[in-house]
């Protein structure tokens, strides 16, 4: 928390109540702010006569803290927008509820001849800041369930979360003792390491193959990552430090999470379509999400233009890529150009998005990460970071716009199909190029989407 914010809470404490308090004394009777006002003054805070104050000025105290609350969470507070897989993405139908909507679209779909399902590489699976030590957290990744633990001495460490003795979940009543995590079950412990289970409270012995798989982790950049790979493949590339985060010059404003019903290439394909940019994204950010009136002429008198390029990396960084966007605003046919935006996205792997913003009225950093959760789900986040002196506010309004973009390409996604060869014409080389390059994270035993279930009922 910026230290900012601490000396803002104690002028609110000292000023709010003075909003409400309007004379400070009279015949030696005061009312509660004037009591608190003579006492900090070093007068004799028992000995005063209390008088409540009337009722209109009870209102104006309430008035004031509740405008003093709204300033606080507007300016300080970080911006926090969790959707689930129902709450956007597909057009609403009377008499139905948007789960059943989202349940419909799933189960109709028409999915084409889609690549593997789960690339190999390095996948968030929560924020830093979501780990305490001694604490563990179950999460669901890759078709799997985890158990993710945090050491009292701070490491990170991801094992399988059933239990390999009589399949407990671990993350269910586990407890961390050292760098292992405990079973609730019989007390088995399992080391983070590697897996290996150091003690069984009722054996003699314990065997040497008694072991639960641990998966390599890292922290980085205010994440927790696991690497994947189908073939058991060590990690053969790490995501960079961004050094302005990790020495805590720029602290985290905000994050957004949605749930994306697609296969989680069409996400970073996004990055090389340059030509939606101007299209789905080129109504204003105020105009929504609903595809069925962002078009509307009402929205002409304004629009964004955008300006990209994408080029795969060359080695040794041949898992990256780049796309340099300019964004502008245009208002009535005027550019405003303290609207102008210079992006720098850099995409490290199959999920993971490092975005640089240059502005006029700051510079912050977006973490974008896609992690599939199961075949065609994916979890999609964005972290909005800024320098100290940045306003929060002003991060805030960058994370709420990228949303809000999102969420149009949400729209998109959750209902289209994936056509494996697309329609293109010369403009559109960049999607062919990028395929290229993301086939790089799959290999011949990257698993596929190969069966249905018999109900979608999430």
């Amino acid at each position: 928390m910026p230290k900012y914010r601490y000396l803002f809470l104690l002028v609110l404490a000292i000023l709010v109540p003075s909003l409400a308090t309007v004379g400070l004394v009279q015949d030696k009777a005061v009312d509660i702010h004037a009591a608190w006002a003579l006492a900090l003054i070093g007068d004799t805070f028992w000995s005063t006569q209390w008088q409540w104050p009337p009722v209109s000025q009870l209102a104006l105290y309430a008035v004031g803290v509740a405008i003093a609350a709204w300033l606080y969470r507007l300016l300080l507070c970080p911006l926090k927008i969790s959707r689930t897989l129902h709450d956007v993405g597909y057009n609403k139908l009377a008499g139905y509820s948007r789960r059943d909507v989202a349940n419909d679209v799933r189960r109709r779909r028409r999915r084409g001849d889609l690549p593997p399902v789960y690339p190999n590489g390095w996948f968030r699976v929560m924020d830093s800041c979501q780990l305490q030590p001694n604490q563990v957290e179950g999460v669901t990744v890759l078709g799997e369930k985890l158990a993710v633990f945090r050491s009292a001495g701070g490491s990170v460490s991801v094992l399988d979360a059933y239990c390999p003795h009589l399949g407990a979940d671990l993350a269910v009543g586990g407890q961390v003792v050292g760098d292992c995590l405990q079973c609730p079950f019989h007390g088995w412990k399992f080391r983070g390491e590697d897996g290996k289970c150091m003690g069984i409270p009722y054996a003699e012995k314990v065997p040497d193959f008694a072991r639960v798989k641990s998966w390599p982790c890292l922290e980085s950049n205010g994440c927790i990552y696991i690497w994947y790979h189908c073939d058991g493949v060590e990690p053969t590339w790490t995501p960079p430090i961004i050094d302005e985060i990790a020495s805590g010059d720029w602290t985290c404003r905000g994050t957004t999470e949605h749930i994306i019903n697609a296969h989680i290439e069409e996400v970073p394909e996004n990055a090389a379509d340059i030509a939606h940019l101007n299209y789905l994204h080129g109504p204003l950010v105020t105009a929504g999400v609903d595809l069925t009136s962002i078009y509307s002429s009402s929205w002409d008198f304004a629009k964004h233009v955008w300006r990209a390029d994408w080029q795969p990396d060359p080695a040794p960084d041949a898992h990256s890529s780049t796309m340099h966007t300019q964004h502008m605003v245009y208002l009535f046919g005027q550019k405003i150009s303290i609207a102008d935006i210079k992006a720098t996205a850099r995409q490290i792997g199959p999920g993971i998005v490092y975005l640089f913003l240059e502005s006029g009225f700051g510079n912050f950093m977006l973490v974008q990460s896609i992690t599939p959760v199961e075949p065609l789900l994916q979890r999609l986040t964005h972290s909005v970071y800024a320098g100290r002196w940045v306003p929060t506010c002003l991060a805030k309004f960058i994370l709420w716009g990228e949303a809000v973009q999102v969420e149009r390409d949400i729209m998109i996604w959750n209902n289209k199909c994936y056509v494996p060869r697309p329609l293109l014409v010369r403009e559109d080389s960049s999607i062919s190029r990028h395929r290229r390059w993301y086939s790089q994270f799959y290999s011949e035993n990257s698993p596929r989407f190969k069966f249905e279930r018999d109900s979608l009922d999430w």
